[in-house]
């Protein structure tokens, strides 16, 4: 099938070390442990959206669903000026859109700098740029779509104040722009974590987040994810 084509480098990797050690393997994808934003954003209604980008959405999408208070999180494309996109088009890097994932969340449970928080200690690396681990391309770009000034204020007030914290080994490199489009991704990319969890690239590459989110943020984690196919209309 297509959409595993230019990822077939990275599981024949994959696959060749799997015969490490986990503990070999899952240093591979340390995560950073950050403090909570110092500015967040204030509940305002029951539903709201956020839309961040961080290399393959196989990942990102996981651990998100992986949140209490997300009710969705939809695998897709965001950040060009292409109407429309297909996985084809975008793999090309040349759309302008990302890989991303919209994510529904309610504000009283989760809030937005929450969501932030685990985005940049555990989702992806912010620190590459136009690449996450295996996957280059500006279409695997560190961004952060925002759909409110709120969400704006406080997406580049923590970015400044991580930066300040030195706890990274560079500087972060995520874009912050507004939303313009999300477009969800194919069915066959959606809940590709949990339907796949033996996959050489998802066992490599994504399920260190899951645990990693377990482990920093255990009262954020809920062991049974949300998923797409169940997701109510």
């Amino acid at each position: 099938m297509a959409v595993f084509a230019n990822r077939l480098a990275a599981a024949m990797l994959s696959a060749v070390v799997m015969a490490f050690p986990a503990s070999t393997l899952r240093a591979q994808e340390a995560a950073v442990a950050i403090p909570a934003p110092a500015i967040d954003e204030a509940a305002k209604g029951d539903v709201e959206k956020a839309i961040f980008a961080g290399g393959c959405f196989w990942g990102v999408q996981g651990v998100f669903q992986h949140v209490k208070g997300v009710s969705n999180a939809v695998s897709g494309y965001s950040g060009g000026d292409q109407k429309g996109a297909t996985y084809e088009t975008v793999s090309l890097g040349r759309s302008g859109h990302a890989e991303a994932v919209e994510i529904t969340f309610d504000p009283k449970q989760v809030s937005y700098g929450k969501l932030l928080q685990i985005f940049f200690s555990v989702a992806h690396n912010p620190t590459q740029l136009n690449y996450q681990g295996p996957d280059h391309g500006t279409q695997y770009r560190s961004a952060i779509f925002t759909t409110s000034d709120d969400q704006k204020k406080v997406a580049e007030a923590y970015i400044a104040q991580l930066d300040a914290t030195k706890l990274y080994p560079a500087a972060i490199v995520t874009k912050i722009s507004r939303l313009s489009a999300f477009y969800p991704a194919e069915k066959y990319h959606q809940d590709f974590l949990t339907l796949n969890p033996s996959y050489p690239y998802i066992v490599y590459n994504d399920m260190p987040k899951i645990d990693n989110l377990k482990a920093i943020f255990p009262s954020a984690f809920r062991a049974d994810p949300v998923l797409v196919s169940k997701a109510k209309s």
